[in-house]
């Protein structure tokens, strides 16, 4: 027969009071000082009876007393293997009977649509196969009605359920009622005189629940977001002068419904102050110089106290004074309010601290990538004057190579005080690449494509290729290997090969084929400049040309083979390869095709982004980029298939070689020779949660193309300025980037071909 039992409150409180009966027997039927010639134990299955006599700490032939008895008892109950236990005194014997807990044969949740089973599953500390305890059981009941409250539902209820098997086991069922989500109804301040209650709950992550905030769960009440929103309460009004504001209370208070919640924060402004005097102690170090840390000040005299440029401040003294090898100091800030007047003296005490140089480096969490391909990027090596700045410098490169998920590195104290312990944390991340994608754009219609890539092969850094893409309008197939530290030294080689045929009857009247390869080779010529040299050797082939197309076109028909050299310099301060939000980034590109082959040209292209950050989350960038393409030697002029072409991309609001030569009779894209374009642009976050990956962007775009070698009456050629404005959206989304960008153009000829919406999709899997 089955029996089904719940695990309750009362029945958790009659355990105990069965365990103190117990206690008041075994002190009922033994006496103060009894001894025991015999200890045996009954009713053990499971569990090895030397178990229970370890736990029992009685042994045969010792004296014992009603204190001992309650020990052993106390001791055996709180191993949790047992659910009954008596101790009693049979002539000269001690008899332990015990029954054991059952063991559990198989978990089960009933009712959880919000939390899959393997969610809960991992969360609790109950197991399959394990022994039953009361105690667990009612953890893991708090534990499930807390991953519940973290999603706004504090209305749930979770009763555990015990089945009845044979040969003492259980199933553990756990019946869940989820209940309503349990938002924020409204959110109200009392004290604040300066802000209004609209400003301030900008201010907080919490949010009143709306409607139309359903992408968004701050609506929906969390105590530990609450405890984040009293900190960015505070944070706010130290950055706004208010050094003796104060959180006075805090207060959510659940409807009689059990479906909302009001939340009421108390405030107590204080005064706000201005800054007085700004002074820096570092008389603890004699090389330091305080008019030279005190310029790291952000605080000046006069102006609002704000504590985030106080803290700014400290890390800028910190910095100075860790390119002076002083890895431990300690920047303490003193404020010394002069209510009278409502202004804080600040004074920067650092205290005393000693020149460090490298001792060791310790490198750890890197289980596939070898020491070497980290230590590489690193700027110290041991015995090197300890430098701060270095250290930046290093954990940036060690992040932007992509093999990691996160990096720590941070200096711990040396054997020595003069000595220091560089500490390098890593967390790796899959750097292979097995995906089959799918998706669309403007330009080249439905795509699918298979790509093949380990960024860390073997784990020392190299990067192989595969990659093969079928378009409406193109066919692309790349095999692509490179060695980032060629010969052991900071030198990147690499070879490519490939095959690329595409359709461009709808702006040119013609198809091209192009099948090659390149070597390359790039090094550093110091910290921020980098060149790359490249031989590249390929075919190239115009065919499918239409009889309908312009005469140029046809001219260009054939196959050519192209060998050339080409270098590129680039200039790079940007804050981050991967998501560069400050600083800025130059290239100056020269190619001289003609070394062999039948097609000679020379070009050169100079161009660069600038970021600079507007807020935290918004960043403004610049693009400026020039380039010219030139005839030499036996050609009379460049091959259509290697001018330029803007518009799509490159020039937001007008098609993919909208802008430039055309033939007007045809309508066909010649490509130019010369080109300049100008992009500016603003990105910034939509208004949801940072998760969602949805940034919003504006932009204006400008630029020309002119200079064609093809001349005729029906060739329209004028470089005059096109320029576009335009907003867009993009977002990370689980079935890969999409980006839809919506521009019109503003300055225009009659013969360019305009593009309003321009779209892309992609996804891997």
């Amino acid at each position: 027969m089955i029996v089904i039992k719940k695990l309750t409150l009362q029945t958790l409180v009659l355990s105990v009071l069965v365990l103190i009966s117990f206690g008041a027997h075994a002190q009922g039927t033994t006496g103060a000082g009894d001894t025991a010639r015999y200890v045996k134990v009954e009713g053990s299955e499971r569990v090895d009876p030397q178990t229970v006599m370890a736990y029992l700490k009685i042994n045969p032939g010792e004296r014992y007393t009603r204190e001992d008895l309650n020990a052993a008892l106390k001791n055996l109950y709180d191993t949790g293997l047992f659910a009954d236990v008596t101790l009693r005194q049979v002539g000269d014997t001690l008899v332990v009977q015990v029954q054991e807990n059952p063991l559990i044969n198989r978990i089960a949740f009933e009712g959880n649509k919000r939390i899959d089973d393997e969610d809960l599953e991992t969360e609790i500390s109950s197991r399959s196969r394990s022994v039953l305890s009361r105690s667990t059981v009612k953890a893991d009941v708090d534990r499930i009605k807390t991953l519940y409250r973290r999603k706004g539902r504090f209305s749930v209820i979770v009763e555990p359920m015990v089945i009845q098997l044979d040969q003492n086991r259980v199933n553990l069922v756990f019946e869940i009622t989820e209940g309503a989500v349990s938002e924020i109804r409204s959110i109200k301040f009392v004290g604040n005189e300066q802000f209004s209650d609209g400003k301030l709950r900008d201010v907080i992550r919490s949010e009143e629940s709306r409607w139309y905030k359903f992408l968004s769960t701050d609506d929906r009440y969390d105590p530990d977001r609450m405890g984040y929103d009293q900190e960015l309460l505070r944070r706010f009004y130290l950055q706004k002068g208010y050094v003796d504001f104060n959180i006075v209370s805090a207060v959510a208070e659940l409807a009689p419904d059990d479906d909302a919640f009001y939340v009421v924060f108390t405030v107590d402004e204080g005064q706000r102050y201005k800054v007085g005097e700004v002074n820096v102690q570092a008389s603890a170090i004699e090389d330091a110089d305080p008019e030279t840390l005190l310029s790291a000040s952000e605080l000046k005299t006069g102006e609002w106290y704000d504590a985030e440029k106080m803290d700014e401040s400290i890390k800028g003294i910190e910095d100075i004074l860790g390119d002076m090898q002083y890895a431990f100091v300690d920047v303490r800030p003193r404020l010394d309010r002069d209510r009278a007047n409502q202004t804080v003296n600040v004074t920067y005490a650092v205290n005393p601290t000693r020149r460090v140089y490298v001792e060791r480096i310790d490198i750890h969490g890197n289980v596939r990538t070898i020491d070497k391909v980290i230590r590489r990027e690193l700027e110290l090596a041991e015995g090197d004057p300890f430098n701060k700045s270095k250290l930046g410098e290093s954990e940036s490169e060690i992040r932007d190579l992509g093999y990691f998920e996160d990096v720590t590195i941070r200096p711990k104290r040396g054997s020595n005080p003069d000595q220091t312990i560089i500490d390098v944390g890593v967390t790796e991340q899959s750097t292979g690449e097995i995906s089959i994608g799918a998706g669309f754009s403007t330009q080249d219609g439905p795509l699918a494509d298979l790509r093949i890539r380990e960024r860390n092969l073997l784990g020392k850094g190299q990067d192989l290729l595969f990659a093969t893409t079928l378009a409406g309008e193109r066919f692309e197939f790349d095999i692509s290997f490179t060695e980032p530290y060629f010969l052991d030294r900071d030198l990147q080689a690499g070879v490519d090969l490939f095959h690329v045929t595409r359709d461009l009857q709808d702006t040119s009247s013609y198809d091209q084929q192009r099948s090659g390869g390149s070597l390359r080779m790039g090094y550093p010529l110091s910290d921020d400049l980098y060149q790359t040299l490249r031989y590249t050797l390929e075919q190239n082939k115009i065919d499918n040309v239409g009889t309908t197309a312009s005469f140029f076109v046809q001219q260009q028909a054939g196959t050519r083979t192209t060998s050339s050299v080409s270098q590129r310099l680039v200039y790079d301060k940007r804050d981050s390869k991967l998501a560069p939000t400050e600083g800025y980034y130059t290239w100056f590109d020269t190619e001289l095709a003609g070394l062999g082959g039948d097609v000679n040209y020379v070009s050169g292209k100079l161009g660069g982004t600038v970021y600079y950050p507007i807020t935290k989350s918004t960043t403004f960038s610049l693009l400026g980029e020039l380039g010219n393409i030139a005839a030499w030697g036996n050609s009379d002029e460049v091959n259509i298939s290697d001018r330029y072409f803007l518009g799509g991309n490159n020039l937001r609001g007008f098609e993919v070689a909208g802008v430039g030569p055309r033939d007007t009779a045809t309508n066909d894209s010649l490509g130019g020779n010369t080109f300049y374009r100008a992009s500016a642009e603003v990105t910034f976050p939509f208004g949801l949660e940072n998760d969602y990956g949805i940034l919003g962007h504006a932009f204006s775009d400008m630029g020309s193309l002119w200079n064609t070698d093809s001349n005729g009456a029906t060739v329209a050629d004028d470089g005059t300025l096109r320029a576009s404005v335009g907003v867009g959206m993009s977002w990370r989304s689980p079935f890969g980037p999409i980006r839809l960008d919506f521009a019109t153009p503003v300055l225009e000829e009659n013969y360019d071909e305009d593009e309003v919406f321009r779209f892309s999709f992609g996804t891997r899997f």
